[in-house]
């Protein structure tokens, strides 16, 4: 059996230049990175401005197992099969963070042959976005640590400095540290520490902003620290946004590729789902509107965390919404959800499947029942997956009022995918849906957090230790009352520990602090041990990449 990069490696690639032509976009309007790959100008979305938008299709999931779910792939796939029936589609997606590309995911430009490529590239340095974002975010901490050292005109407080250092890896080590030592030339001793670059504001600013002087104007509310009087610090004060967006000028620029049947793809920007707010860029999703008829996009990770937040957060502050949603699962992680042990999979097992497939029910209720919007259950196929249990999954969804299509894209590409692309077209060609918010702007912020938890998690409650408690006293007395909430929560489980699987009753969810993303426009509420900086594994996949002597790379998935 082939490996992921070996297909990848193997197809014959179209030029980008020919790609951008098949959705109308001329060769003065992308900044070409060799020949498979290219960014988009923004002057192009000037050009297009008057153009109707496409349909929005949003694929989400289950609660992610070691077992797989194939959303990603799901998504490619689902693109590539609208293509084969004629349809003018582009396919929007996340630019991969080379964190968990060496630690424990692997590469993450689908799979099989349902595959955006050059994969290699897009898994590592790509177009040089996520240095970029690393760039600006160090840049930010070293003209306030440097503020500070040349005599602290704005009365900085180092013991309330709140913003971090940056890189694009998984590095435990890193996320507690005292710099500045070694003598007084050398800067102020303080604690310090890192974020992966995916969990830096700077990455979920440029998702947000939509030209360059919203981006400079967002850069300019990032809040660093307090003052000893107790007033923010923001990055205008250091007057830091000019050199900050100088760094993100090419960086806010989408990213055009294709998938391995050579259907248009924006890979732009990346934050992670289960730290922030999981979507690609808002400015790669509406240019695809405007180029495309159905633009299939996706959110991070389960519903729970990547599609509650593109709803609530990049939908409420970009004006979208999506015509339809698909719910990816398999079988393999339902029957994990319910019980069976990972060895176990491939044997039929309705037991185990019946107690998992209620944790694909509460999504599946939350997409339809609290934001209204119509869904489709996808069920990504493995060979062991038995007739009697996807008829038992089928039920389910049915008694919900939900279809249920098969996907087999990862073996098949877009062929595999025209049972789930029709059951989205139809979908689409309902009477459009009014998307219903979980909360209010007005609502308070812990109104707001008490709904997700209650609603979209099914938590019984929410408890604020006292951290969390000051913390919201001080956004509501500094005016932030209004931002949504971005959930910072185990991916795993619909509840704040990663073991409780499937559809978990009688527990509440517990907030130990919140954070203020001010330039992002949303306030982060931390969860159990949720981590802005994680760690490789006992065994990380770095292990297993190399490249020879001709520059053919191996192992990356």
């Amino acid at each position: 059996m082939k490996t992921d990069i070996q297909i990848a490696q193997e197809t014959e690639l179209t030029p980008i230049v020919d790609v951008a032509a098949r959705v109308g976009i001329e060769p003065q309007d992308l900044q070409l990175y060799g020949s498979y790959k290219a960014k988009l100008s923004l002057a192009l979305m000037e050009k297009l401005k008057d153009r109707p938008d496409g349909k929005l299709i949003l694929v989400t999931a289950i609660n992610p197992t070691p077992a797989g779910e194939g959303k990603t792939t799901t998504t490619v796939g689902l693109g590539d099969a609208l293509q084969r029936l004629g349809k003018n589609v582009v396919i929007a997606l996340r630019e991969p963070s080379m964190g968990p590309v060496f630690g424990v995911k692997g590469g993450a430009a689908g799979g099989g042959y349902a595959q955006v490529v050059p994969m290699e590239d897009i898994n590592l340095h790509f177009t040089g976005d996520m240095h970029a974002i690393g760039a600006a975010n160090n840049l930010l901490a070293a003209m306030l640590d440097n503020h500070i050292h040349q005599g602290n005109e704005l009365g900085i407080d180092p013991r309330r400095i709140v913003w971090k250092r940056a890189m694009d890896m998984n590095d435990r080590q890193l996320r507690y540290i005292i710099d500045g030592l070694n003598g007084r030339s050398n800067g102020v001793p303080r604690e310090d520490g890192f974020d992966i670059t995916v969990a830096s504001e700077i990455m979920a600013i440029l998702c947000l902003a939509e030209n360059i002087i919203d981006l400079k104007n967002r850069l300019s509310r990032v809040i660093v620290g307090y003052t000893y009087d107790n007033k923010p610090v923001t990055a205008g004060d250091l007057k830091a946004q000019g050199a900050m967006a100088a760094i993100l000028k090419d960086a806010l620029n989408p990213n055009l590729v294709q998938t391995l049947e050579h259907t248009p793809a924006f890979v732009h920007g990346g934050p992670f789902a289960n730290i922030a707010h999981g979507c690609n860029s808002l400015v790669a999703t509406k240019m695809a509107l405007k180029l495309a008829d159905y633009v299939v996009t996706e959110a991070g990770f389960g519903a729970d965390l990547g599609a509650e937040k593109f709803l609530d957060i990049k939908c409420r502050l970009g004006g979208l919404k999506p015509a339809a949603v698909v719910i990816v699962a398999s079988i393999r992680a339902l029957k994990l959800h319910g019980g069976a042990k990972l060895e176990n999979l491939q044997i039929e097992d309705l037991d185990a499947l019946n107690k998992g497939i209620p944790n694909l029910l509460k999504h599946l209720e939350n997409i339809r029942d609290k934001f209204g919007l119509p869904a489709v259950v996808a069920v990504n196929r493995f060979p062991h997956d038995t007739k009697t249990e996807i008829a038992l999954v089928t039920a389910k969804c049915r008694e919900l009022g939900a279809n249920v299509a098969l996907s087999d894209v990862w073996a098949q590409g877009g062929a595999g995918g025209i049972e789930l692309a029709q059951e989205v077209l139809a979908l689409c060609d309902l009477p459009q849906p009014g998307l219903r918010f979980i909360y209010q702007d007005e609502d308070s912020l812990e109104e707001k957090i008490v709904k997700i938890a209650t609603e979209i998690y099914g938590a019984d409650g929410v408890d604020f230790l006292p951290e969390a408690k000051r913390d919201l006293q001080r956004y509501k007395r500094l005016g932030f009352q209004n931002l949504p909430v971005c959930m910072a929560k185990t991916q795993y489980s619909l509840t704040d520990d990663p073991k409780q699987l499937g559809r978990p009753k009688n527990f509440t969810i517990t907030v130990r602090s919140v954070r203020i993303s001010a330039g992002a426009g949303f306030v982060v509420a931390l969860t159990g041990d949720i981590m802005t900086m994680p760690g490789l594994p006992k065994r990380p996949a770095a292990e297993s990449i190399d490249v020879d002597d001709s520059g053919r790379i191996t192992g990356l998935f």
